[in-house]
């Protein structure tokens, strides 16, 4: 019998083909790109401000050097680095989305973030840049979306420079049983509920809730960084471990 565990993935709570997965992402993030921002301050009450703050803090980034803002998006991350790594340094944004780079480039360059950042649509398995090549790569909120997840950590370890660090922003495992029912709740009930009136897109944050439970735990995730080739590889929960920062090396 033909094994097609290697040929199926998971979208959400769905199995579905590989080669559908990355399509079938697009289309949430085309759908969604425009309240991206909006979103994600109402469902996250604003909190997702100081998860970035704190992956800003663990990025020992300085002047002159280049960032990978993978998954970038809107470019929460993208702006702050810009003007750490200075005129310079380099921040190149990175989606597989082009919605979403668009609202993320237009953002930018309404704030008057020029000069210093580059935009470019790319496959996180696939990366289309030199080995060696940033200081600091990080991606925040997008590992859950990539098909491939340790294909994409392999090809950001090749792109890293000896001695730069991985961070990967990520939804987890709440640490306790209560906080963890009580997430649930408020993802499968009130979240879609959400996306539906803001955005009028409940199947959209339907899939959002969906992948982030599929998503590895946070020993899970450690070891598959290791695996990868990363080292010294940490993390750190953030509320309660509904959110976790993951960090690892490349010597």
């Amino acid at each position: 019998m033909k094994d097609n565990s290697q040929e199926t993935t998971h979208f959400g709570y769905k199995t579905v083909e590989k080669s559908q997965k990355k399509n079938l992402v697009a289309g949430v993030f085309d759908s969604v790109a425009a309240k991206y921002d909006v979103m994600n301050d109402v469902m996250s009450f604003g909190i997702h401000r100081l998860w970035k703050r704190q992956t800003i803090d663990s990025s020992a980034v300085r002047q002159g050097q280049r960032v990978l803002d993978l998954a970038g998006g809107t470019g929460d991350l993208t702006a702050k680095f810009s003007r750490i790594v200075g005129p310079q340094g380099q921040v190149v944004l990175a989606d597989i989305n082009a919605s979403m780079l668009k609202v993320g480039r237009d953002k930018l360059r309404n704030l008057g973030i020029v000069g210093n950042v580059d935009y470019v649509q790319a496959n996180a398995e696939e990366l289309p840049f030199p080995d060696d090549h940033f200081d600091l790569i990080t991606i925040a909120f997008g590992l859950r979306n990539v098909t491939d997840k340790d294909k994409a950590l392999r090809s950001m370890l090749r792109v890293l420079k000896p001695g730069g660090r991985l961070l990967v922003l990520e939804f987890s495992k709440p640490e306790h049983d209560a906080l963890n029912t009580l997430y649930d709740f408020y993802s499968f009930n009130i979240l879609p509920q959400m996306g539906g009136l803001i955005a009028n897109d409940k199947e959209s944050y339907q899939y959002l809730a969906e992948s982030i439970r599929m998503h590895p735990d946070q020993e899970t995730l450690k070891q598959m960084m290791q695996d990868a080739g990363f080292e010294q590889v940490t993390y750190q929960n953030m509320t309660g471990g509904i959110v976790a920062l993951h960090r690892g090396f490349k010597f």
